[in-house]
């Protein structure tokens, strides 16, 4: 599969899937390009805006396998990764696979969890396997994490650890619909005669198409030294900025160059350009940044510094291509 054909397939995805969760195309491309680099992503938004669409949606048109996890105060480690059970008639133990034994994993309302259970999914996260009584079992490909939390309701909740938060490629948020793409919605469940209709989609591509998609992001498109010398400096001047207590670490700078190569070929390039650093500098950094408390009371919020370091710092003139 060559650049222009993979940029072709990958527009036909966003397309599709923006015919079912509507009104927000730029949220689809970036669920879209941390897929294509395996990076998992935290949806904080209120609850009904399609979070769980999306994923379903996302999930049939690639052709993947997709499970969903309401997780719950009294939900256990064992209750994800799944356990051994003693079976009388074999008189032995058998693996009883959880639901993280899938590609896409929606993880809804994660912070309702105990610390343990949340912990439960970071080595799946991080190291794309999961141990089970001593044995580790590896997790098929591809396999992302698509988390929701609601960012106004914390009564009974359980925040994630910073470790956990820095495991999300991207923090996004969905947001409330546009009067007119409401009624488009409204019309839509008109159309579809049912609340879901992801049992309708069809795939676009075969599971074995979206690895290969992903190979080309990981070693077809180029990234000149000029664009890794931008995402450094971004990075170093936010964390040195004197409001903030913690900056983003180098896997927030790797979260930025490998988000870049994936928008450069949802756009159609096989080379970065600033702007597709741009597009990330905020998703990708913001749930990295600790600020001190006194500007936080003063209302500053990780996106402004963001900001500021972005403007700060000179764009790359030129960038070479391969």
């Amino acid at each position: 599969m060559d650049i222009l054909k993979a940029s072709t397939c990958l527009n036909t995805i966003i397309s599709t899937v923006s015919q079912y969760f509507i009104g927000n195309r730029a949220v689809v491309e970036k669920t879209l390009a941390a897929a294509l680099v395996n990076g998992h992503v935290l949806f904080e938004d209120h609850p009904g805006l399609g979070k769980t669409l999306l994923a379903k949606t996302f999930t049939r048109v690639i052709g993947c396998e997709f499970t969903r996890v309401q997780f719950t105060p009294d939900l256990l480690p064992s209750d994800i990764i799944g356990t051994k059970v003693w079976k009388t008639k074999l008189e032995t133990f058998e693996l009883v696979k959880g639901p993280i034994f899938t590609n896409i994993l929606l993880a809804d309302e994660i912070n309702r969890a105990p610390p343990k259970t949340q912990a439960a999914l970071l080595e799946a996260m991080e190291e794309r396997q999961v141990t089970i009584e001593g044995v580790t079992y590896k997790l098929e490909e591809p396999f992302f994490v698509l988390a929701t939390q609601n960012p106004l309701e914390y009564e009974g909740t359980y925040p994630l650890p910073e470790a956990q938060l820095d495991r999300f490629l991207l923090r996004l948020s969905t947001g409330y619909p546009t009067l007119e793409n409401l009624i488009e919605i409204l019309k839509s469940r008109l159309r579809w005669g049912k609340d879901d209709p992801t049992s309708d989609i069809k795939p676009i591509i075969s599971k074995n198409n979206f690895l290969e998609l992903q190979r080309i992001v990981e070693h077809d498109i180029h990234v000149d030294e000029a664009i890794l010398e931008y995402i450094t400096k971004i990075v170093e001047t936010i964390r040195i900025d004197p409001r903030v207590v913690a900056g983003p670490s180098p896997r927030g700078a790797l979260a930025l160059m490998k988000l870049s190569k994936a928008m450069a070929l949802i756009r159609g390039r096989d080379f970065v350009i600033p702007d597709d650093v741009k597009t990330f500098t905020t998703p990708a950094l913001a749930h990295r940044i600790i600020l001190k408390t006194e500007y936080v009371l003063e209302g500053l919020m990780p996106e402004d510094v963001i900001r500021k370091a972005v403007s700060k710092i000179p764009v790359p003139k030129e960038v070479k291509k391969k």
